[in-house]
Parts: C-alpha cells; structure tokens; sequence
C-alpha cells in the first residue's frame, strides 16, 4: 500500500489551537498538524476576525496523518483527552466560539466514528456534564497566519506555552507514551 492510499486528514477544534498543534505533532503517524479556521462565514479570515467571536469560526487543526500508523479513532482519543468536551464556547480561560469544541469530518465514516466516541464517553460518564461537542461537515478550511504555525516549538518560554500547553504535553506524554513518536518516548514536556 502506497503513502497516498493511507493519507487522511482530521479538522479538529478543542480550545486554542496551539494547544492541540502542539500534543498531535508529537503523535506517531502524524505527517504534518496546521493551525487554522474552519466553520465561519467570512473567507479566509484574519486572526482579529476569529477572535472577535463575530466570524463564526473556530480555531483548529488540520492533522494529515498515515491511517496504516494510526487511525481516526486514535486521533479522537487524542482529542477528548486534551480539552473538556463539555465546556460550551471555552476552554479554560479561553472564552468563545472559536474556542468550541468540534469535529468538522471529512467523510460520513469520520462522522460515524465521531456519533460513535461521543456516545461512548458519554456512557463512561468521564464528565459531570453532557459533551457538547459539535460534530459537522468540513466546508471551508483556511490556514491561520504563519506566526500560529508550529507556535509552542517556537515560542516555548512564553507564558501561555508554560502554563497552558507545557501541562497537555506531559499529560498526552505519559497518557499516550506508546503513541508518541519513537524520539519523544518517555520524555516530558
């Protein structure tokens, strides 16, 4: 089976987008994680315009990864362990719909299995309260401004990354160290 038969991508939204750039580049199988916007009506929105709330789109991920390495359901499970599906338009201190959690699918298999994790976690009763994340067809995608892209790497000391993202990474480090890619195994933040 070739490279391209395994390609697949997952749009993702879970809080600020740092966040979750960050934990998937260090996920096995992972080819390549983008910041961008995804879910609004304005084409190719600025940073300001997400963040003003008024645009309608969340801030995301695009995860192209090899499906042979690591599949959909992994990449979910991924992502309901690093934000709180239950916190409507936030994350933490990170308020507002473009901070909502959702799943915008590139299929209706990647619809089912989102239907079907939600369902599952919902059945664990892992939270207090109901999982609102939205579950929606990807429409339109745009990539953020270069200065988002590979932020935490690039701007490790500044204090979001310390006290936000740093935690995710150890948390996703020892959670998912079998997932990791072979160099970060056993490794911290």
């Amino acid at each position: 089976m070739s490279m391209n038969d395994t390609k697949s991508i997952a749009t993702l939204g879970g809080g600020c987008f740092w966040c979750l750039e960050a934990v998937f580049s260090d996920i096995q199988g992972v080819l390549s994680v983008e910041s961008g916007y995804s879910g609004g009506t304005i084409v190719n929105p600025s940073y300001e315009q997400v963040c003003s709330g008024k645009s309608g789109h969340a801030e995301v991920v695009q995860i192209k990864f090899d499906s042979s390495i690591i599949s959909f359901d992994e990449i979910l499970e991924i992502f309901f362990a690093i934000h709180d599906p239950t916190q409507l338009n936030r994350q933490g201190n990170d308020i507002g719909s473009q901070y909502r959690s959702v799943i915008f699918y590139h299929s209706e298999e990647q619809s089912e299995s989102a239907a079907y994790a939600i369902k599952v976690l919902e059945q664990k009763k892992i939270w207090n309260n109901p999982i609102v994340t939205e579950v929606s067809p990807l429409e339109k995608y745009y990539p953020a401004e270069d200065y988002h892209q590979n932020y935490y790497n690039n701007n490790p000391t500044q204090s979001y990354c310390s006290f936000v993202i740093s935690p995710k990474i150890s948390k996703i480090r020892t959670k998912f160290n079998h997932k990791l890619k072979p160099t970060l195994r056993g490794r911290n933040a």
